[in-house]
């Protein structure tokens, strides 16, 4: 157990199968949360850490869903609160990228990024507010009624060619996350981001998994390693906490000094 407790709170993790989702997984469960895990097609691997968080003495529930469908995302929500009969903490975790040069980049590889990155997370906040606002604060539970993290990244402010979907969907959580913490705050509910730098995850791994690969992405990140996903599970899980009750509408990033912008490190 980490010395902070979600104890008797429940959290939704939206991919939360694999890669930064199942490290948050983990260590919202560890410190003591049920958790459901969301995927949407590969139910074996959530299932996988469903049965891992089970093993090490805590509770959590896969639940299949694609965030960017509107009634899909209702339908999470209401199995969830039959499951579980409420939330607490909502992660919106799940994206993706579809890369390509501007020039060549299709309407469809556009669209499924910003529809996953930025609309999934817009749906799946707010029927979380919804339930918030309904609730309020339970007392012995949570000092907040609700909490929102969104998983950004650093591209939110770095920008990044052949990737411009990606990063234009990382800037709309941006402004989303702020604009959602603005109005909700007079209902208690906290609304935060994390943007991750460089994670070791299947998403990125041809950027880390060879000793050159590693060498060059390395020149971007002044602390000198890659992060993990426990890293950013970590945070998720000390964010969601009664110890981060004052931190709303801001992105904590976790990058080793990825956005300190290192090619200047040497005056330019």
């Amino acid at each position: 157990m980490n010395s902070y407790s979600l104890q008797g709170q429940v959290a939704l993790v939206t991919g939360g199968d694999s890669g930064i989702g199942k490290g948050v997984a983990l260590e919202l469960a560890k410190a003591g949360a049920k958790v459901v895990i969301n995927h949407v097609d590969a139910h074996e691997v959530a299932q996988l850490t469903v049965d891992e968080i089970k093993a090490n003495g805590g509770e959590a529930y896969a639940i299949h869903a694609d965030v960017s469908n509107e009634a899909e995302v209702i339908d999470m929500f209401a199995e969830m609160f039959q499951h579980y009969g409420t939330i607490d903490i909502l992660v919106n975790n799940a994206g993706l990228q579809r890369d390509s040069k501007f020039v060549d980049m299709t309407l469809e590889q556009w669209n499924t990024v910003i529809s996953i990155n930025l609309t999934g997370q817009f749906l799946c906040a707010r029927e979380a507010a919804k339930e918030f606002i309904r609730r309020g604060v339970v007392q012995d539970r949570s000092k907040a009624a609700g909490k929102i993290i969104c998983m950004s990244s650093v591209h939110e402010v770095i920008p990044w060619g052949g990737h411009v979907n990606y990063a234009a969907s990382k800037g709309g959580i941006m402004m989303l996350m702020k604009s959602m913490a603005q109005e909700l705050a007079p209902h208690k509910i906290r609304v935060v981001s994390i943007g991750p730098g460089a994670i070791e995850t299947h998403i990125n791994q041809a950027a880390w998994s060879t000793p050159e690969a590693l060498e060059k992405l390395l020149t971007l990140i002044p602390y000198n390693r890659v992060g993990v996903a426990d890293d950013i599970g970590k945070l998720a899980a000390w964010l969601a906490s009664d110890e981060a009750d004052y931190i709303t509408g801001t992105t904590i990033f976790m990058d080793g000094g990825m956005t300190l912008y290192p090619g200047f490190a040497d005056n330019g």
